[in-house]
C-alpha cells in the first residue's frame, strides 16, 4: 500500500496547513532507517521509544501568517510576519 494518511488544506491556492499520521512501528522505522543508511546506534534514543510499543500519533502544522497574508492579498508571507528568517537572517 503506496498511500499515506497525510492531508494538506489549500485555501485560494495556498497551502495553510498540513498534517499527517506519523510511522509508530518500531521494526518498519528501523527498516527505513537502514534503508537512507542512518545509523541506529545515532538514534537508539529515538528507537527506544517506539520498541515497546507507541499507539498511532500524528500532527499537523497550522500557518496563520499563511492566512492573513491571503487575507490582505499580500504575495509574500515575509511581509506579514514578524520577524522573517532567511539564509540571510537566522536570528532576530
Amino acid at each position: 500500500n503506496n498511500l499515506t494518511k497525510s492531508f494538506d488544506l489549500i485555501w485560494k491556492g495556498t497551502e495553510i496547513t498540513t498534517g499527517a499520521q506519523r510511522e509508530h512501528r518500531y521494526k518498519i522505522l528501523k527498516e527505513q532507517a537502514k534503508e537512507k543508511k542512518i545509523s541506529l546506534k545515532l538514534i537508539k534514543d529515538y528507537l527506544n521509544f517506539f520498541r515497546y510499543g507507541c499507539p498511532p500519533h500524528g500532527g499537523f502544522g497550522f500557518s496563520p501568517t499563511r492566512i492573513l497574508m491571503l487575507l490582505l492579498g499580500i504575495k509574500n508571507v515575509r511581509e506579514v510576519t514578524f520577524l522573517p528568517r532567511d539564509t540571510q537572517r537566522l536570528t532576530p
